[in-house]
C-alpha cells in the first residue's frame, strides 16, 4: 500500500495516521494536522487501510479488526527504516480509524507512546479499550452531540491516562473556521508531552 513518509531532523516521534471511513492518505483535512505535526518536529506517516477496491465494500471500512492489522503492518514497516526505526511511535486516527488506532495499540507486543483521536469512533474498539496502554487524547467537535456520548462511553473503558477535549463550535468535519487548527495544536502538545525524550549519547 502506498504512504507518504516524512521525518524531520531530529524528530521527537513518528505518527502514523489511520484514515476513517471514506477517506485515505490525501485527505486534507489529515495532511493538514500532519504538516502542523511536521512543523512542530514530529515525522508522520500518512497511508490507505484499504485499497480502492476493498472501500467498494461499506462492510470493510466497519471491519476494524481488518483496518486495525493494517495499521499494525504498517507499524511494523515503519519500524523498519532507516529515518524512523529508533522514534517512538504514535497514532492518529479518525473516524473508524480512531477505532483501528486503539484496537492496534491493544495488541500485544506493539509499544505505542500515545494516541490521539479526531471526531473519532473509540467505541467500536469495544473489547479492546480496556487493554489499551497509550495515553489517549479524544478530540470532539462541540457540536457533535452524538460523537461526544460515543467518545464519554469509550473513555469510561479505557483503564489508561485519557482526556476529552472539546473543540468549541465544530462539527464532526472541522471545517469551521480555526477548528483545524485547533486539533493540531491539541495533537501536537499531546505527542510532545507524551513521547519518550531522546537522551544524548555520551
Amino acid at each position: 500500500m502506498s504512504g507518504d513518509l516524512i521525518v524531520p531532523d531530529a524528530a521527537q516521534g513518528l505518527v502514523l495516521f489511520a484514515h476513517g471511513s471514506g477517506s485515505g492518505r490525501h485527505s486534507p483535512r489529515n495532511r493538514y494536522v500532519a504538516g502542523a505535526l511536521n512543523e512542530a518536529g514530529l515525522g508522520t506517516l500518512l497511508f490507505d487501510l484499504l485499497t480502492p477496491e476493498e472501500e467498494a465494500d461499506r462492510a470493510n471500512v466497519f471491519d476494524i479488526g481488518l483496518l486495525a492489522g493494517r495499521l499494525l503492518e504498517r507499524t511494523a514497516w515503519a519500524r523498519e527504516q532507516p529515518e524512523a526505526a529508533c522514534l517512538p511511535i504514535g497514532y492518529f486516527g479518525a473516524s473508524t480509524g480512531a477505532a483501528a488506532a486503539l484496537w492496534a495499540a491493544a495488541t500485544p507486543g506493539n509499544d505505542v507512546a500515545a494516541i490521539v483521536s479526531r471526531g473519532g469512533r473509540p467505541d467500536l474498539a469495544g473489547p479492546r479499550l480496556a487493554a489499551v496502554r497509550a495515553p489517549t487524547l479524544l478530540v470532539v467537535g462541540g457540536r457533535d452531540p452524538v460523537v461526544m456520548e460515543l467518545n464519554e462511553q469509550a473513555q469510561g473503558r479505557l483503564a489508561v491516562e485519557s482526556r476529552i477535549t472539546v473543540v468549541p463550535g465544530a462539527t464532526h468535519l472541522f471545517e469551521e473556521p480555526g477548528a483545524l487548527d485547533a486539533v493540531a495544536g491539541h495533537a501536537t502538545d499531546w505527542f510532545r508531552v507524551h513521547f519518550p525524550r531522546a537522551h544524548p549519547i555520551m
